[in-house]
């Protein structure tokens, strides 16, 4: 089964040079047989673009078959503005159907986070086939309606990588990443961005210079 390797990307926030580095970062840390994919949301979806929402595409196996995603196929969503820091292979060879970032939010009482998801093509169609925007309202969320908090409700018990030293998955200043420290963690393999803040901000720091490019 083919791994298959993600971002999406829509609006002016994120340029061609997000797009670059981030596939560049994969290309270097991920070495076996993968493709990457950006995808941009459907003309039917622009109501979905806040919070994400029309990531929840993913999960519909009629999306997946108009974009030659086979059923079993990992499809792993990375966020566009992820630094990609050290070997990505470890944090995909797992066997569960749908794995998502857990621990990265400070806030926001979810403990999901959707800057980095693995979906088994074919798992889960509930999560599409049971959305809408009234039902997305409807449950529990922080600020917004998002994609995050849907997964939440839809897969409470959603396998995941545990933000910080146990996956080497870091959200920078979030939990998990040393206190009252820029430097990139030891043992990073990768770095994502919740919130506000994007690596341009911060392309003073050596890592980030290293590792974004």
């Amino acid at each position: 089964m083919a791994l298959i390797v993600c971002t999406w990307w829509w609006g002016s926030k994120y340029g061609a040079a997000h797009l670059a580095r981030l596939h560049n970062g994969v290309r270097r840390h991920l070495p076996g047989p993968h493709r990457f994919v950006v995808f941009q949301p459907e003309p039917a979806d622009d109501a979905l673009k806040p919070g994400c929402l029309c990531r929840l595409r993913m999960f519909s196996p009629a999306w997946q078959e108009r974009r030659n995603i086979a059923k079993g196929d990992r499809l792993v969503c990375l966020d566009l503005d992820s630094i990609v820091t050290g070997s990505l292979a470890p944090l995909f060879d797992r066997a569960e159907d749908f794995v998502i970032l857990h621990g990265a939010n400070a806030a926001n009482p979810c403990p999901f986070n959707g800057s980095v998801m693995m979906l088994r093509a074919g798992a889960h169609p509930e999560v599409w086939d049971s959305f809408t925007l009234d039902a997305a309202r409807a449950a529990p969320y922080y600020e917004f309606p998002d994609d995050q908090a849907w997964l939440w409700h839809k897969l409470p018990t959603a396998a995941g990588w545990q933000c910080g030293v146990a996956t080497g998955i870091y959200a920078f200043k979030k939990p998990g990443w040393p206190q009252h420290s820029d430097d990139l963690p030891n043992d990073a393999r990768l770095v994502v961005f919740p919130g506000k803040r994007d690596p341009s901000q911060f392309a003073h720091l050596p890592w980030v210079r290293e590792h974004w490019r």
